[in-house]
């Protein structure tokens, strides 16, 4: 089929980045926005945009029947998630197709064995990629003799989580049945899902992705990317390739998320996340996201692709258009998420109006944004800003680079976190490139 009319299912800068693909390619946009974002760049520059709900999630971009109703009442032949919301629900991929919409995304099986943690841990483990040692856990005295059989400290893991939520780190065992009741509680409110688990926690590891893209059929890998600066799980800057891996070890990572995919026959864009031990020379499989990712820029600007291009090329029904061969990198990239939030004052998210939105622009320099002077910063959601992304012929290119481009961005009204980026990239350890996730004094994600 030909894509003539797509939905999108989503706000902010992702809303933008898939509008941008649509209008290179002639295909007619729906925005679906609920009542906060009737007015945002997203919204002027969709063909048309149709209000879904009031500004609350759970009433508009989590209601899976609004949007495809929208879908259906606007003759949108397909629907784009984006990422977060409902980018990895079974009930949206489900709902789409018995509307007769094509989900832009994995299957709903392979939705459902991504977002059950542990189901993917059993696929990785029958791909041949290694976990850490842990499982899941039923009450406090089993996870008390698990976590003594695998060794302290544990992490405590939502079955259902994902994106750096439901993670607690314990390293007293005094602790451990108090947190794994909070964490059942937790996780059953915010996933549906009180299930919780057991790992290993490896404090001083890497956390290291691989980009692959399916057509149900053949997989292939478009390179790796290091996340491992973030802060409360959360990835903040991220780059591509990962700095300092061993091309042997790099090589291993590639062919692991390659046999995950096709084990399971994956379909679309897909991330397989693991931390990388490089004492040990070895890494360990975390999790498989199963949409398009925040940081995939990293991964457009080393591979020349449009990330969202082939991912509508495979909604299509279309085979994959290279091969794993075709695939070449070139430079290194770096990223910066750019959030509304107050780094002094514990990361508190910072609603408000923007007032000033400059950016910087030239060779190598690419924004994604959907801020500008006057833009509201609604409370209801994530307080992502703008994605400043740096392109190089090698890393300290682009490490200097981006620490020019950051001086030269200039956001007012709100808080953000420019400055500790802007600290960052200066830092002496980030400069000599590979830090792990306890960069910032967080633990891993």
């Amino acid at each position: 089929m030909i894509l003539r009319r797509l939905l999108v299912a989503n706000r902010g800068e992702i809303a933008v980045r898939v509008l941008r693909t649509c209008q290179r390619l002639g295909i007619e946009t729906v925005l679906a926005a609920s009542e906060a974002d009737l007015d945002s760049v997203p919204a002027r520059m969709a063909d048309r945009t149709v209000c879904i709900g009031p500004a609350a999630p759970a009433a508009s971009y989590l209601d899976v029947d609004a949007v495809v109703h929208a879908a259906v009442a606007t003759g949108a032949d397909a629907v784009h998630p984006g990422y977060g919301f409902l980018a990895e629900n079974r009930r949206l991929a489900e709902a789409c197709s018995a509307a007769g919409v094509v989900f832009v995304g994995p299957t709903a099986a392979q939705l459902d064995a991504a977002g059950d943690k542990l189901a993917a841990r059993a696929h990785a483990v029958a791909a041949g990629l290694p976990v850490l040692p842990g499982g899941p856990v039923g009450g406090a005295a089993e996870a008390l003799r698990l976590a003594r059989e695998v060794g302290w400290p544990v992490l405590v893991k939502a079955v259902g989580g994902g994106g750096g939520r439901g993670l607690r780190v314990v390293a007293d065992p005094a602790r451990l049945a108090e947190t794994v009741q909070r964490a059942t509680a937790e996780a059953g409110a915010a996933f549906g899902d009180p299930r919780v688990y057991l790992e290993r926690f490896l404090p001083a590891g890497r956390h290291v992705e691989v980009q692959l893209l399916g057509d149900g059929q053949t997989v292939i890998h478009l390179g790796d990317r290091d996340c491992s600066v973030q802060r409360r799980y959360q990835k903040l800057l991220e780059e591509a390739p990962a700095p300092g891996l061993g091309e042997e070890l790099r090589g291993r990572l590639h062919r692991a998320a390659v046999a995950l995919g096709r084990r399971l026959g994956y379909r679309g864009l897909g991330t397989v996340e693991f931390l990388v031990d490089q004492a040990l020379d070895g890494f360990f499989f975390l999790e498989l996201n199963a949409r398009i990712q925040v940081e995939h820029p990293v991964t457009e600007a080393v591979t020349g692709l449009d990330l969202v291009a082939e991912q509508l090329a495979v909604a299509e029904g279309r085979p994959l258009r290279l091969a794993q061969a075709e695939v070449m990198l070139a430079g290194h990239a770096i990223e910066c998420r750019i959030n509304a939030e107050d780094p002094e004052h514990d990361f508190r998210p910072s609603p408000g109006t923007v007032t000033a939105a400059v950016f910087p622009a030239g060779d190598g320099i690419r924004v994604d944004t959907h801020v500008q002077a006057g833009a509201a910063v609604p409370p209801h959601y994530d307080s992502l800003l703008a994605k400043l992304i740096v392109h190089g012929p090698d890393r300290p290119a682009a490490v200097a680079r981006l620490a020019g481009a950051l001086r030269r961005c200039e956001i007012a009204g709100v808080t953000t976190n420019l400055a500790l980026h802007a600290r960052l990239v200066r830092h002496p350890a980030f400069v000599a490139g590979g830090v792990g996730t306890a960069f910032l004094g967080n633990g891993r994600g």
